[in-house]
């Protein structure tokens, strides 16, 4: 964090996102409260599929990698208002299957006693690419 409220601010948000292009579960997890939330983009219910609870939250994060070991999310813009904040980026990824996904999307967050509290993340549904050859 760069101010001394100890509020997030737009470079917590990108050291956040460096993290999960390190594929660095631990890092990841220093970022969050411990009582925080996730939903992803996908999944049965209205907010897609959550993971509730800091050990939850972890195998959440870590499902995204395993669905897509090259993922990276690129091209990131960060902002902070209050305790609210907001990640626009391109996520790519190669599925086990060989197709690949490259869209943009947003990662909505709500902090709480300078941690993510919940990370609501939305994605465009574009559909898969070709293979790569």
């Amino acid at each position: 964090m760069s101010n001394s409220s100890n509020q997030p601010d737009a470079q917590f948000l990108a050291r956040f996102a460096d993290a999960w292009n390190r594929h660095d579960i631990d890092a990841l997890m220093s970022f969050m409260a411990d009582e925080c939330e996730f939903h992803a983009v996908a999944g049965p219910d209205m907010l897609g599929k959550s993971f509730i609870g800091r050990e939850q939250v972890r195998e959440g994060f870590q499902a995204a990698w395993g669905a897509f070991p090259d993922a990276a999310w690129v091209d990131g813009d960060h902002w902070v208002h209050g305790d609210r904040g907001i990640s626009e980026c391109t996520f790519k990824g190669t599925a086990a299957d060989g197709s690949r996904v490259e869209a943009r999307m947003v990662d909505v967050f709500t902090f709480k006693d300078g941690k993510i509290a919940v990370k609501n993340a939305f994605r465009k549904n574009r559909p898969a690419l070709a293979k790569a050859a």
